[in-house]
């Protein structure tokens, strides 16, 4: 596999890349169980495949490629289709070229940029912005919900733009290189880290849940809570966290668990 240097047979320009950039925002438009994310990605595909195939047969080919199961990211999907891209136009310009070679390679590559964008998007990004705006909206600031959005969104329509243009440039290289020099799994791991300790803090401070009983008579008596806190503080919320990760885990449906913590609430508070 080559990264596509070479300029003279170059037809793919900036507003190419642009048509794709924006049409890649429609990749989950049409997802489905069967192949999820495959008709979003064959039609941020089209502007380029419509500009390389001018023989109807070469077209329907070519479309056919990007409608296999597709399962990635959205939110850095474009470093995908600039690779597509580029092997596109080599297999346009090149007769000797292997077409399977391009689904082959999306296949490979869906997963390792996937552990990247779901660390950093969902497993770090969202829940700082989560954290900061929830943080703000529980005491009635509008601007918890618009910087939850500004802080998610922002480096979001940064690093999509650039990925555009970064995996066209760099074509199926680009992968090889970050694996190589084995930064994908620090970015990774570091990632993750950084993820579940933000997840903790929002655990501690805002999942709110306290025992009001109280244990012996007069002035001796103390609570159950100040026990628990005396053990190790936001105990309960640690647990009750744990507990609901825990039957998610098992398959219990959500309504289910919300459902039950309503009547855990109504509950203790009639017995306190």
């Amino acid at each position: 596999m080559t990264t596509n240097s070479n300029t003279d047979n170059k037809k793919i320009t900036k507003q190419d890349l642009k048509k794709v950039f924006w049409r890649s925002f429609t990749l989950e438009g049409s997802w489905n169980y069967e192949r999820m994310s495959h008709m979003g990605y064959a039609y941020a595909m089209v502007p380029i495949l419509k500009k390389l195939y001018t023989k109807k047969e070469d077209l329907s080919k070519a479309l056919k490629r990007h409608l296999e199961f597709m399962n990635i990211t959205p939110h850095i999907v474009t470093l995908l289709l600039g690779i597509s891209t580029a092997m596109e136009e080599q297999n346009a310009n090149d007769e000797n070229f292997d077409e399977s070679s391009i689904s082959a390679v999306k296949t490979g590559l869906m997963g390792p940029i996937s552990g990247i964008g779901d660390s950093f998007f969902w497993g770090t990004l969202k829940i700082i912005a989560a954290g900061v705006g929830i943080s703000l909206a529980s005491q009635g600031n509008i601007l918890g919900p618009i910087l939850f959005l500004l802080i998610f969104n922002i480096p979001h329509y940064i690093l999509r733009y650039i990925c555009m243009f970064s995996g066209y440039k760099l074509g199926t290289g680009l992968l090889s290189k970050v694996e190589e020099s084995g930064i994908m799994g620090k970015v990774t791991y570091g990632a993750a880290i950084l993820g579940l300790t933000v997840i903790g803090g929002m655990t501690a401070t805002m999942v709110n849940f306290t025992l009001p009983f109280m244990i012996g008579t007069g002035k001796t008596a103390v609570t159950l809570q100040s026990i628990l806190d005396g053990i190790m503080p936001a105990l309960l919320p640690l647990t009750l966290t744990g507990a609901i990760y825990y039957l998610l885990g098992k398959g219990a449906k959500a309504t289910h668990i919300i459902l039950a913590l309503i009547a855990m609430g109504i509950g203790i508070a009639a017995l306190s």
